[in-house]
């Protein structure tokens, strides 16, 4: 079951999908109720949240935290 943005906490990683977009992402800070600033776990990008789900959210949508080890809580 996804996680709700206002769930998520400064410092954490996720993984988000999208339709059929997968990105993981750590928490650099919190913008406002539920926008964030993210640095993208590949390449390093920071961006703002907002714009991962800017085009509504697929019947594929999932938002998960990623532990310490790299697995989904």
């Amino acid at each position: 079951m996804a996680m709700a943005f206002d769930a998520l906490r400064v410092g954490h990683t996720y993984r988000i999908t999208n339709y059929g977009e997968t990105r993981e992402f750590t928490v650099m800070r919190r913008l406002s109720n539920q926008n964030y600033l993210v640095k993208d776990s590949i390449s390093l990008e920071q961006y703002e949240l907002a714009e991962l789900v800017r085009w509504g959210i697929g019947k594929d949508y999932d938002l998960d935290e990623i532990n310490s080890q790299g697995h989904i809580r």
